[in-house]
């Protein structure tokens, strides 16, 4: 039996989904015409709204009139990060697409997780594979582009492992965490 990093993600109960919009879920559509990959879409509905590993808010999307949603703060972060990395080509500060990436890769990213360490999680969305899923990256501080995997569960093991718990926090993976109000 194959496992699944996903469905191994330890809760201490249920996670947080009254704020979900599971039919943008199953439903948004990108420019090619794909939805949200499949490995994200299974984070959500196992995971819900939370803190992932101690440090990661994976964002979901969510109804209106909630914040944190991958529509809304997810969008809001790609735009500073486009603008963040045009600003560093454009300086010639070519360590910020080292060590995987390059300057193309930049505008197809998009953000759909964000650390408390300021770090992100991002889809190339312009290399879907024939499952659907999007390439996932890592930008350290939006200074750097490390390629974690073909998908989310590939990429996974590498968040975890680079997630330090501090003394004293949750021997859970995912801490669900409250919907808030705009």
């Amino acid at each position: 039996m194959v496992s699944d990093p996903i469905t191994e993600l330890r809760r201490p109960d249920a996670p947080t989904v009254e704020h979900i919009d599971f039919d943008t879920l199953d439903g948004y559509r990108f420019a090619d015409g794909g939805g949200l990959p499949g490995s994200y879409r299974a984070f959500v509905r196992h995971a819900g709204w939370g803190r992932l590993f101690g440090l990661w808010l994976v964002y979901p999307p969510v109804h209106p009139g909630y914040a944190d949603g991958l529509h809304g703060r997810g969008a809001q972060l790609t735009r500073r990060l486009r603008a963040s990395y045009r600003d560093g080509e454009n300086e010639a500060y070519d360590w910020m697409v080292e060590p995987d990436g390059d300057w193309t890769l930049a505008d197809a990213l998009e953000v759909f997780a964000w650390s408390e360490n300021g770090d992100a999680l991002l889809w190339n969305s312009a290399s879907r594979d024939a499952d659907g899923e999007f390439p996932v990256w890592e930008s350290r501080g939006i200074n750097s582009l490390h390629y974690l995997g073909t998908d989310l569960r590939a990429a996974l093991p590498l968040v975890r492992a680079r997630s330090v718990r501090t003394p004293g926090s949750t021997p859970h993976d995912v801490e669900p965490l409250p919907a808030t109000r705009l």
